[in-house]
């Protein structure tokens, strides 16, 4: 919908105290009633503020929940960054990179929406058609802390196979196909091959 009042032309303050309030509540609504029963002066009285300074941040409503989608990845990835950085050797660090994927997205109310159509199934392609930004993003704080962490390894395709890996784990998220932990060996295995990795000896970990 296409509110009647004038957008601001001004670019949001994407840090900002109101912002991460306005995303705080819809966050919340949106868990709580899904997409359809998301209102947007809801969410402006939630955080306290008028209806149209929900639109001057977002745009509208699907603007919003993007946002709200895109921080909820933000968060999951510095998740990540913790798993990589557990992990000495690239395959044990990418088995537990996608095994922790697998396993908070489980227990993650906002995804279990977006996944699940919860109230309407209009947020999924957020996570599958209109993707590009969660991929993008996902994709890059990845492959800058392999770099930063395996600097030995070729970036331009790393860059690529993390993008593969990216989109398989996304895959399994909707499409669920087995227990976490084989997925994770599974994608594990065609990150190290495709660079060139050993493998661990003995066997999958």
């Amino acid at each position: 919908m296409t509110p009647s009042e004038p957008a601001e032309t001004t670019a949001p303050d994407r840090s900002s105290p109101v912002r991460e309030a306005l995303l705080d509540a819809a966050a919340e609504l949106l868990v709580r009633n899904g997409y359809r029963g998301l209102r947007m002066r809801d969410v402006a009285e939630a955080a306290g503020v008028s209806r149209q300074t929900v639109y001057n941040e977002f745009g509208d409503k699907w603007g919003l929940a993007q946002a709200v989608v895109l921080r909820d990845n933000e968060r999951y990835l510095d998740g990540i960054d913790r798993v990589l950085a557990e992990h000495d050797d690239l395959y044990a660090a990418v088995a537990a990179a996608v095994r922790y994927t697998l396993l908070t997205s489980a227990d993650d109310p906002l995804k279990k929406v977006v996944l699940t159509g919860a109230g309407g199934d209009e947020l999924l392609p957020l996570l599958t058609t209109q993707a590009e930004p969660v991929l993008f993003t996902a994709s890059a704080r990845i492959v800058e802390h392999a770099h930063d962490r395996w600097p030995h390894l070729d970036r331009e395709a790393f860059a690529e196979v993390t993008d593969a890996a990216v989109r398989l784990t996304m895959s399994h998220l909707i499409l669920s196909e087995g227990p976490p932990d084989r997925t994770a060996r599974f994608i594990a295995r065609m990150v190290v091959r495709y660079l060139g990795v050993p493998e661990p000896e003995g066997g999958d970990r």
